[in-house]
């Protein structure tokens, strides 16, 4: 554990980390495919797509068109060039139109080329669709915080102006690569896939109406944001009010007024909730001892961090990890 020690006679630095501390966060996506599909559809055809709990849903339509329901009244129609981000993996329906029947998506054969990827095709024998799909999870604490403050579905669309540049030349590339592919074309596919969510993501923040409370209100400010950046990059060293408060370049006070002012909670509350998150990621899936994992987040004392965590939690992190 950083051996920190704050005292009035010795303030810390503030940060000068030139990356801010959304993008700090974006960063820390870190996202893991689990699953690459590659569809070829022809019309009538209907997939439905089942629930796929704390993953990322992402649909990319580089040929013809595809109908997405999402079960709740909401239909988006996505064609050439236009793709969707389902951040919470919730179940949907896809069809070339609207009364075309349904086939559960893991009934529907496909071509697996490795673990990860596969092609697929099915229907009818109409009008052709390709799609590019993925499947992904992040893997870190302030990742998983941002994708649950997003909406049910991201919209991207290459002819929209503000999305850029970019996304017009990755979708061709990515059409590209699915009608011909090449040597090396399944990790320019997945890549190029990966890519696609980050930049949805990045979109939605920059388009989303500014927020005046909340997490990312707090990552955007730019005194507390500062403090958030440091914290979350050294959740093990010796936090405190004041310390924080200095990295904001802001009085003890002041910092811990507008902290609460944004977030809703208590300075040192956020800090312990935050390396409750952390250990909880650490003892599902690593194989780390309850001390090396108690020093990772800020307690020099396993029996400390036990009893933070019994508080936060409600059970102990041996109970935690057998679950």
């Amino acid at each position: 554990m950083s051996n920190i020690v704050a005292e009035e006679n010795n303030p810390a630095p503030v940060s000068t980390d030139k990356r801010d501390p959304l993008s700090e966060v974006l960063h820390l996506l870190n996202l893991s495919g689990t699953f690459y599909c590659v569809p070829e559809l022809t019309a009538p055809w209907g997939i439905a797509v089942p629930e796929l709990a704390k993953r990322l849903v992402l649909i990319v339509v580089t040929e013809g068109k595809c109908i997405l329901d999402l079960k709740n009244g909401d239909v988006l129609e996505l064609g050439h060039g236009q793709l969707a981000l389902l951040p919470h993996g919730r179940a949907v329906d896809l069809r070339d139109n609207a009364g075309s029947p349904l086939t559960p998506l893991f009934d529907i054969p496909a071509k697996r080329h490795s673990p990860n990827f596969e092609t697929m095709s099915f229907g009818g024998g109409g009008a052709m669709t390709r799609m590019t799909c993925g499947v992904l999870k992040v893997d870190h604490v302030a990742a998983e915080r941002l994708i649950e403050l997003l909406p049910q579905v991201i919209f991207l669309d290459e002819f929209d102006l503000q999305a850029g540049r970019w996304l017009e030349g990755t979708l061709q590339y990515l059409a590209e690569e699915a009608r011909n592919p090449q040597p090396g074309g399944e990790t320019v596919l997945t890549r190029l896939t990966d890519i696609l969510v980050v930049q949805a993501i990045r979109s939605w923040l920059k388009r989303s109406p500014d927020q005046q409370t909340g997490w990312i209100a707090a990552l955007r400010d730019l005194k507390v944001g500062k403090a958030l950046q440091v914290f979350h990059k050294e959740p093990d060293a010796s936090w405190t009010i004041e310390r924080l408060a200095q990295h904001a370049g802001m009085s003890r006070s002041a910092f811990a007024a507008r902290f609460k002012e944004l977030t809703g909670d208590g300075v040192m509350n956020y800090v312990t909730r935050w390396r409750m998150q952390l250990a909880c990621s650490e003892l599902k899936n690593s194989g780390s001892s309850l001390a090396e994992i108690a020093s990772s987040v800020g307690y020099e004392s396993e029996a400390a961090f036990a009893r933070a965590f019994k508080r936060v939690v409600g059970q102990t992190p041996a109970s935690f990890r057998k679950l």
